[in-house]
């Protein structure tokens, strides 16, 4: 397999490392992007994008990152906050009535985009839903009892955050997250991003593939990603009935080009972002918000509303290697966005090469919540 695309000299190591990960068999397809001062200084891609290995990886191939979706869900809902439509601080129940019970009374939005919502996985009500059944998800996330009172313990909510911010945004705005994003992020921060793919743009998208048999039963998170049973499925995930479907939590399909320049932008207040959102949602966006012990994740850590955030950097990765971060001590952002569903090691050794570390530490608050 080879390795195509362009790294300025400066980051001839970067290349190097990234042709070994592709040489060594540990990588079938990636992209690989990297931008520092506002311009792209690194995009290279290596491998397949399809599990026939017919279809070279390119510089606009989209692929599923997991969990890097929930930075972007995040601001659809952030959206309609600085419309006025929806409030970080309002019960949730205020605007989505099913859910006002079970303990769930004074849940706001701001819990569930800091995994404090006590709703970190669907409840067993939910275990014989097709994943694709949206509203399904929805209802049994709205009857069912939090796992402990929200706003007291923080876990990624790790397959329920999209559904969360579409009941709120359905029932609170009138509108739903793949509209929010689609009609209003993505222009306004000319994202080569997906949630719902178009017919048109469904070439682009590359077939994910598990580095090795059993992968998804034995990941240390499988208990929290076992309901709807489906999910971690790539015959699922490849299919063209989930590329156009929306699951908030996981399924955005982007590019390692469109992930890392948005985080190049993530703390511009002058940026697109910092105009999209206004210059007070925009702080809260990038702010620490709550910082302990998170009880998927086994660690403490810091969160954000919607990415992980330490000293050193803001970052959000996915399960099964994609990641994207942002380094606030060298002041480039990066992402390595993979088909190959394995663990985040080969990120962490383009991460290495770029004098960063993706080990998230507990950092303490700097402001915001």
């Amino acid at each position: 397999m080879w390795v195509e695309g362009y790294a300025e000299d400066e980051f001839d190591h970067v290349r190097e490392v990234f042709q070994d990960l592709v040489d060594e068999g540990l990588e079938t397809g990636a992209g690989l992007s990297v931008w520092r001062g506002g311009r792209e200084v690194v995009r290279l891609s290596g491998g397949w994008a399809d599990a026939g290995r017919l279809r070279p990886w390119s510089g606009d191939t989209l692929v599923q990152p997991y969990s890097l979706s929930k930075a972007f869900a995040a601001l659809a809902a952030l959206v309609a906050v600085r419309d006025g439509a929806l409030g970080l601080d309002e019960p949730i129940a205020a605007y989505w009535k099913e859910y006002g019970g079970q303990g769930k009374e004074r849940t706001t939005l701001r819990h569930v985009l800091t995994h404090q919502a006590g709703q970190p996985r669907f409840p067993a009500s939910a275990a014989d839903l097709d994943p694709l059944d949206d509203a399904g998800l929805r209802a049994s996330l709205a009857s069912a009892a939090p796992e402990y009172e929200p706003g007291t313990c923080m876990g990624e909510h790790a397959l329920t955050y999209g559904h969360l911010i579409d009941g709120v945004l359905r029932a609170g705005a009138g509108t739903s997250l793949e509209e929010v994003f689609n009609g209003v992020v993505r222009p306004a921060l000319e994202l080569d991003a997906w949630f719902g793919v178009p017919e048109r743009e469904l070439p682009r998208v590359a077939d994910l593939e598990y580095a090795a048999p059993g992968w998804a039963e034995n990941l240390p998170a499988a208990p929290w990603l076992a309901v709807p049973d489906g999910v971690l499925d790539v015959g699922l995930a490849n299919s063209r009935a989930w590329r156009q479907a929306v699951f908030g939590g996981v399924n955005l399909h982007v590019t390692a080009s469109s992930a890392a320049g948005f985080f190049s932008r993530l703390t511009d207040e002058d940026g697109p972002l910092g105009v999209l959102l206004g210059p007070r949602l925009h702080a809260e966006y990038v702010a620490p918000q709550v910082t302990g012990h998170d009880t998927v994740f086994g660690t403490g850590l810091t969160w954000t509303l919607g990415t992980l955030r330490d000293d050193v950097k803001i970052a959000k990765g996915g399960i099964g290697g994609s990641v994207a971060w942002w380094s606030r001590r060298h002041g480039h952002a990066c992402a390595y966005l993979t088909r190959r569903l394995d663990d985040h090691s080969r990120a962490a050794r383009i991460a290495a090469a770029l004098g960063d570390d993706l080990t998230i530490s507990e950092a303490e608050p700097e402001g915001g919540r």
